[in-house]
């Protein structure tokens, strides 16, 4: 299979780290060992890479294996697990949770027992999420984050319309393989948003220099499997348990089946992008290397209106915001929020040639379609609020916005190709959002990736998540030594814009 040259690249913030030159020696030691998965040697069977690979594809072996459960609510193996795979992967996964089948007692306040009959659950890898219904899905999510955190990205209709659009698929390098969990009356009980990848850009979690490193090495860094939402640097859980008396466990269930995948597949790696803290955590205690970022997010302290935050920025911060709002109010331009059915195709199309304007001038391929665009409003509805800049009768510019639980979650910004309106840009990504959010009496506005230029608008820096399960144990301990050394760097940079950020002093 031939290689296909990209023609953008997604540069990391100039606050992380590189992969440092002094791993070399001890990824040469590397070459010298057979490849372990946590001290057990892998059978030769591979998926080949989507995009990078052998002219000749190897298809993987039917295996058969057994996985142990460590219990987290019940006393002894509550659960049978079977896990069934498409023919494209090639794999049948039979987890068989060994030892008790015996009745499981539950102690409840009062000292009430309550006796449950283990659980039989059956897992599968499917290649769309449209094999699972929209309402499954979403009280998946729903469970995983409560109705006050809710995540509008790990929606059915935000990921099919990502699939459906033809902008996360296979051949796009995203081929969807995502795992449902479901009980003997075939009721769904757990999800997880899992792809195939070919490479990797849209992630916004930057491992460009580990896959050189690994072909520098002779081995072959994709394909890789990742656990995210697509195009999509959005804190949220990445595995969607129901709210059962065996969420720990599925969960844990859910975390071995994604490693057993990894490793029977021969990728060489298995990433959670942008999980939450607590999953972090967790998933630390299941063998993932744990990573750390940063955003910029604005936080809402209880504003009655947009005057009320300036007030709490210092003096100069507050001058040069109001220096700005006025100079887009004398372009002759008005600022508009539309949501739900106030968007019409007409202003999708012309977003679209904005966002089209903007990945042509900074990474040289959109990843979305325009079909993205129709399918996402028409699905989302009210959770979809559009920013506009109108001169006169025509849309100049636009922000893309999705409304969360608690958080106003800014998304994709474009404008003419060939207008200038200085100062446009933070009105409609940042000013506008703030104001949104006051108004929906929201907590939160996340702005994106990167953008230092965030923190003087009022966006301080917030720590972000991944982890990443390093199929090779001498690539991952050299892995593991950078992310150490990254990681001392993120914070001192954190706590160097925190104590020389925009609000006054004593305002957290």
């Amino acid at each position: 299979m031939a290689a296909v040259v990209m023609s953008y690249y997604c540069k990391p913030s100039p606050f992380l780290g590189h992969f440092p030159s002094y791993l070399v020696s001890l990824l040469l030691l590397a070459k010298s060992s057979s490849r372990q998965v946590a001290g057990t040697a892998v059978q030769e069977s591979k998926i080949s890479a989507l995009f990078w690979g052998s002219k000749k594809s190897v298809q993987p072996k039917e295996l058969d294996v057994s996985v142990s459960l460590q219990d987290s609510i019940l006393t002894g193996s509550g659960l049978e697990v079977i896990f069934d795979g498409p023919t494209e992967f090639g794999i049948f996964f039979l987890l068989v949770l060994a030892a008790n089948s015996n009745l499981v007692g539950f102690k409840f306040r009062g000292g009430l027992e309550k006796q449950i009959t283990p659980k039989r659950i059956s897992l599968s890898i499917i290649s769309s999420i449209s094999e699972v219904s929209s309402h499954e899905w979403d009280a998946c999510n729903l469970d995983a984050t409560g109705p006050d955190k809710f995540n509008p990205f790990l929606s059915h209709g935000f990921l099919s319309s990502l699939e459906e659009s033809r902008s996360a698929v296979k051949e796009t390098g995203w081929m969807p393989s995502h795992i449902v969990a479901k009980d003997e009356s075939d009721n769904v009980l757990g999800v997880v948003p899992l792809y195939l990848k070919s490479h990797s850009y849209g992630e916004f979690v930057f491992d460009h220099s580990w896959a050189d490193a690994y072909y520098g090495f002779g081995s072959r860094y994709y394909p890789k499997f990742q656990c995210c939402v697509p195009f999509t640097p959005v804190t949220g859980p990445r595995i969607l348990v129901r709210n059962t008396p065996f969420r720990d466990q599925l969960f844990d269930v859910l975390v071995s089946a994604l490693k057993d995948l990894a490793a029977k597949s021969q990728v060489s790696s298995l990433h959670v992008t942008f999980p939450t803290e607590k999953e972090w955590h967790m998933l630390k205690e299941k063998g993932f290397l744990q990573r750390i970022g940063m955003q910029y997010h604005w936080k809402n302290r209880n504003y009655k209106n947009f005057d009320e935050f300036l007030m709490d920025m210092k003096q100069s911060k507050r001058k040069n915001i109001r220096q700005e709002r006025k100079k887009v109010s004398t372009q002759n331009l008005s600022m508009k929020r539309l949501r739900g059915y106030e968007i019409k195709a007409r202003h999708w199309d012309t977003f679209y040639s904005f966002y089209r304007n903007t990945t042509d001038n900074k990474w040289g391929t959109p990843y979305l379609t325009r079909d993205f665009f129709h399918t996402m409003g028409s699905k989302m509805g009210d959770q979809v609020l559009l920013v506009v800049a109108e001169e006169g009768d025509e849309l100049v510019a636009g922000a893309l916005n999705i409304i969360g639980g608690d958080t106003l979650f800014g998304r994709l910004w474009g404008c003419h190709p060939k207008a200038y309106y200085p100062s446009l840009h933070f009105e409609a990504c940042y000013y506008q959002a703030i104001e949104a959010a006051i108004e929906l009496n929201l907590n939160t506005v996340e702005a994106g990736a990167q953008g230092e230029h965030k923190i003087q608008r009022g966006y301080l820096p917030v720590l972000t998540y991944s982890c990443h399960y390093l199929i090779d144990e001498a690539f991952r301990k050299a892995i593991e030594e950078f992310l150490v050394r990254e990681s001392t760097q993120v914070k001192l940079v954190m706590k160097l814009i925190h104590d020389s950020g925009p609000l006054k002093e004593g305002i957290k």
